[in-house]
């Protein structure tokens, strides 16, 4: 069975899919592996090193699409692409389900079986193959490290015979995976951190890391949570008790770090404008929703603007910043996943369509759209 590798196209993004050592392992799986020409440069990962691992470097993309049974890449295909993928044929990716619509319709139509690894579900047994959780550890850590190149002074307190510099107040809004790195990484720089996040399991989170939980909490927050671990969308009454106390918090930050997303849906605002007009001259806010349409109305995806000396920062896509570590996680994510489609005894691709993990993570079979939330 042949498992092909594609180089990344999208602008900006410098991630691989596989690594030169998950490489070894679908070998040692009886796959074999084509990688794309060069697919590995930004991540530091040499044609050399993959030939080394046992893949074969192919310049020839159509023809090795048309050949492979199953297809990895970091971000969804081109049409073209698409277009030259064998119908049966696998695809695993992140596909971007709620935006990447005509792409995933061409995949239907193509008859493609579409895994997105955005949808891989959030149970135990699927944690190794949790893409988000991996790469958004990475984008929580890199928002700080941003945050404190851009920032006017020094992070932690420092006593000197000159004089005492304060320490930077960092405030993490959404405390996901990523919101959770973010205040580890900023307490490690020494900043007094505090979070605030509406799922009332995050306070303990918080505090265990020695940051300080800011929230209104009442019947509404201690609900405010799915079963899956994602946050609920609040009450207008809830929002308005909340923006109150996160306004007289956020006037005395310097660092603001927002990562808060319902799938599916335009990002929630958090900092309103008005918030923002009350921060210090040199304060950052690093907005980490800006990709679908930012927790701040001021946010502009992939752009910093300075609002009255409040500087904005609208990152899309921080872990490809990190190509060399982004892609050995993602690499080990997009493995454990092959590693339970494939029958170790012939090589071949069998997959369990009563497994829950595949069911989930499935958007197209048989020429059509499968997923629950992509129908209709």
């Amino acid at each position: 069975m042949k498992l092909a590798v594609l180089k990344e196209r999208r602008s900006g993004e410098r991630r691989v899919a596989v690594s030169a050592d998950t490489v070894k392992k679908y070998k040692a799986l009886g796959l074999e592996v084509l990688v794309e020409a060069g697919a590995g440069s930004f991540a530091h990962i040499s044609d050399n090193d993959f030939e080394a691992a046992g893949a074969v470097i192919t310049p020839d993309t159509a023809r090795m699409l048309g050949e492979a049974d199953l297809v990895l890449s970091v971000r969804t295909p081109s049409a073209e692409q698409i277009a030259q993928l064998k119908p049966g044929a696998v695809l695993a990716c992140l596909l971007a389900p709620y935006t990447e619509k005509e792409a995933i319709a061409q995949l239907a139509a193509q008859g493609v079986i579409a895994l997105a690894m955005e949808f891989v579900p959030r149970i135990s047994r699927a944690q190794a193959m949790d893409v988000l959780s991996s790469q958004a550890n990475l984008a929580g850590y890199k928002a700080v490290i941003d945050a404190a190149a851009a920032f006017g002074r020094a992070m932690p307190m420092m006593m000197t015979a000159a004089g005492t510099i304060a320490p930077a107040r960092v405030f993490i809004m959404g405390v996901g995976v990523a919101g959770l790195q973010a205040i580890a990484t900023a307490r490690r720089l020494g900043a007094i951190v505090s979070a605030t996040d509406v799922r009332p399991a995050t306070k303990e989170q918080v505090e265990s890391l020695g940051a300080t939980f800011v929230a209104v909490i009442d019947e509404e927050f201690k609900q405010a949570e799915t079963a899956s671990g994602y946050a609920k969308p609040m009450s207008a009454e809830y929002q308005a008790k909340q923006a109150a106390l996160i306004a007289e918090t956020i006037k005395k930050q310097d660092i603001v770090i927002t990562t808060a997303l319902i799938p599916g849906r335009k990002a929630p605002v958090l900092v309103s404008e008005e918030m923002v007009r009350t921060m210090k001259p040199g304060s950052i806010i690093v907005d980490l929703a800006a990709e679908q349409g930012g927790n701040c109305p001021l946010t502009r995806a992939d752009e910093v603007v300075d609002v009255r000396g409040v500087t904005i920062m609208g990152p899309t896509n921080l872990p490809a910043r990190l190509a060399v570590d982004a892609s050995s996680l993602y690499a080990r994510n997009l493995l454990n996943l092959v590693t339970l489609m494939v029958d170790r005894k012939s090589g071949h691709l069998a997959l369990d369509w009563d497994d829950d993990i595949i069911k989930g993570a499935a958007l197209t079979r048989d020429g059509v759209i499968v997923h629950p939330s992509l129908k209709g």
